[in-house]
């Protein structure tokens, strides 16, 4: 029977407080596997596991690497305690030997990945997991579950925030889907760009600016318009934001300055033709003396109504539906393949024997690869069917199976994580944040990001 590699002290991310084992969040068929290499003797055969999609949704250009803090705060959650190894136990999921070996389970490989907040596109290696074969192949449904929701919802954020140029965009879609999920998005979208969220839980436990206005509801509850504005501005002065529309968005500008004065913060617009809207309401607040006064407008916004809204007098935009996933918004499609293996008790540092899918449709390739991005030049390249030839210079992700840099002013694009089952780079939420703004510099909004597959 192969060993789990001992617990080590060491610092523990505040996040785990607030979660237990996520030992289970997984595929039944991730236990029967290492189950069946334990009594095999293959469950410590040194191995090399990549995370990468096969293609890019339809339409995007690139997509955003996100979700690598949270996974980092899972995997340390991710132990085989009593309560875990009983309920796998009742229910017959593995044998003894396997529990015996789980109970002592916490992975002591190496990770090495994409920066958070980092473009990627097709084939791009954004996660590289090196260690045993038992130890690694755990941990597939886990990397992907949170690296797929939180890398779609990033993307769908950076194309939307790219969209809405200096204009901030706070993230509403926490109504659209599971709790755990819409804080999850919250992060996600934050790291791409959005200024806010409406979610309080995110905002408590990643420290994300919170916002929010008031409901058609809060409007309805008093006899009058006017009622319920001078109800929310005795509440919170001025400054607060009050929904118009509930009835008449001329009346409704006009009972806000009215009970709020010239000093009202803002004015927020939630339906009809949005560009119409804002242009009638920018004229009225002028009008009657609230130049200063903010405009707000939401309403199944995405990053192509916002790019229609760009000549508007729109101050900022709340977006909901189309920033999380579970709405239209396609997954990022990231698969979990072993590329190299070697033989039980292989000395470290020796070469693996690289491996590959080979089923029509879903190839993959094998060996290890490395990363990096650099400026080329290259022939025109058609990107799908009917869509316009891209011509060099151009960026470009050079994926190749050697450790060498592969053009002079090439810079790696994956970093080590963790070493040893060790934590060793954690980057806060800010600094993903500010690396995302770093890189969409490089790559403009609408420019496409190309792959170069080398041996």
């Amino acid at each position: 029977m192969v060993a789990a590699a001992p617990e080590r002290g060491r610092a523990v991310s505040p996040a785990l407080h607030q979660m237990g084992s996520t030992a289970l969040c997984t595929d039944r068929y991730e236990l029967t596997m290492l189950d069946a290499a334990l009594q095999s003797g293959r469950a410590d055969c040194p191995a090399v596991f990549e995370v990468f999609t096969r293609r890019l949704p339809d339409r995007r250009p690139w997509g955003v690497f996100a979700g690598l803090g949270r996974l980092l705060e899972a995997l340390e959650a991710f132990r085989f305690g009593p309560e875990v190894l009983s309920w796998l136990e009742a229910n017959s999921v593995v044998s003894p030997p396997a529990l015996e070996w789980l109970s002592r389970y916490r992975f002591a490989g190496q990770l090495d990945a994409y920066p958070e907040g980092e473009f990627y596109t097709g084939g791009s290696p954004v996660l590289t997991v090196e260690g045993g074969f038992a130890e690694a192949v755990l941990l597939e449904t886990l990397v992907l579950s949170v690296l797929n929701f939180d890398s779609a919802v990033a993307t769908a954020a950076s194309l939307i925030t790219s969209a809405a140029g200096d204009r901030p965009v706070i993230e509403m879609g926490s109504r659209r889907v599971d709790p755990g999920a819409a804080i999850a998005a919250a992060r996600a979208a934050y790291v791409a760009g959005f200024a806010s969220t409406s979610n309080l839980e995110a905002g408590r436990r990643y420290g994300i600016p919170t916002a929010g206005t008031a409901s058609h509801a809060f409007v309805l509850v008093y006899p009058g318009e006017k009622e319920a504005f001078s109800a929310q501005v005795s509440a919170f002065g001025p400054g607060t934001t009050l929904l118009i529309d509930t009835y008449d968005t001329a009346r409704g500008i006009e009972n806000a300055v009215e009970v709020a004065g010239p000093e009202l913060g803002a004015v927020r617009i939630d339906s009809g033709d949005l560009g119409r809207e804002a242009a009638r309401a920018r004229a009225l607040l002028d009008a009657n003396g609230a130049t200063s006064t903010k405009l707000v407008v939401t309403g199944d916004l995405d990053a192509h109504s916002i790019a229609a809204l760009g000549a508007a007098p729109v101050d900022i935009y709340g977006v909901g539906a189309n920033v999380v996933t579970g709405m239209g918004i396609p997954s990022a499609g990231f698969v979990y393949k072993l590329v190299a293996v070697g033989e039980p008790g292989q000395p470290p540092g020796t070469s693996l024997r690289p491996v590959a899918k080979q089923s029509p449709g879903k190839r993959s390739f094998g060996g290890r690869k490395w990363a990096w991005r650099a400026l080329l030049d290259v022939p025109p390249t058609r990107l799908g069917p009917g869509a316009p030839a891209v011509t060099g210079p151009v960026w470009a992700d050079i994926v190749t199976t050697s450790p060498d840099p592969p053009e002079p002013e090439a810079r790696p694009l994956q970093v080590k994580v963790m070493d040893h089952g060790e934590i060793v780079a954690r980057p806060t939420l800010d600094e993903a944040r500010a690396w995302h703004a770093k890189v969409r510099t490089e790559i403009r909004p609408a420019e496409p990001l190309l792959l170069d597959r080398r041996g």
